[in-house]
């Protein structure tokens, strides 16, 4: 169960119960443009892999939809094997986070100085531009959730802005060397 969508049911569900038509509009309150769904059949088929996998099941109809509504909507919630299996996704994605600034420091580095140059410019542009701009609503998140998510940006775009200044140095002065026309790696034979 690869697909961070599947993953971000699940989260919605544990939670809170609910059903495919809610879970859509908190998806898209919730994570905004983190995570974007193409239409909300997603929801759905994400709703069908949890369950196959018994970490969510739907509540008994009585307790799920009240006797004034019209149409029976299955409302489903999480399992208590939920927890651990959501625990164990996060802590993966810690691993590939990490990963993410150092796969672009290695291909940084294979360009030639100047050339890297440009890719670090526009990455540190970007990040400012990212760090000016308001934060996405999160709506659907709780008050503990929007908190975290919030710092986690400002100390993930600390680390990434800090990198760019000791990368822009390491490049300038591989310009400077006379060796703005190499790649970085081949300095170091």
């Amino acid at each position: 169960m690869r697909s961070p969508i599947n993953w971000g049911v699940l989260g919605l569900l544990l939670e809170r119960s609910g059903y495919g038509y809610d879970l859509f509009h908190r998806f898209e309150r919730t994570y905004a443009e983190l995570l974007e769904l193409s239409s909300p059949s997603q929801i759905y088929k994400a709703l069908d892999a949890l369950e196959e996998r018994g970490l969510i099941e739907p509540l008994p109809s009585e307790v799920a939809v009240p006797e004034e509504q019209r149409q029976r909507k299955t409302h489903y919630r999480a399992c208590a094997e939920a927890v651990p299996s959501y625990r164990d996704w996060l802590l993966a994605q810690v691993s590939s986070e990490r990963q993410h600034l150092e796969l672009l420091a290695l291909a940084v580095g294979a360009l030639p100085a100047r050339d890297a140059l440009l890719v670090v410019d526009r990455y540190e542009r970007y990040l400012l531009a990212e760090r000016a701009s308001a934060p996405p609503p999160l709506d659907g998140a709780s008050a503990r959730a929007r908190r975290l998510a919030e710092q986690a940006k400002q100390l993930e775009t600390g680390v990434a802005l800090k990198w760019t200044t000791y990368a822009r140095r390491e490049l300038q002065a591989a310009i400077d060397a006379g060796m703005g026309g190499r790649a970085l790696n081949q300095k170091l034979k």
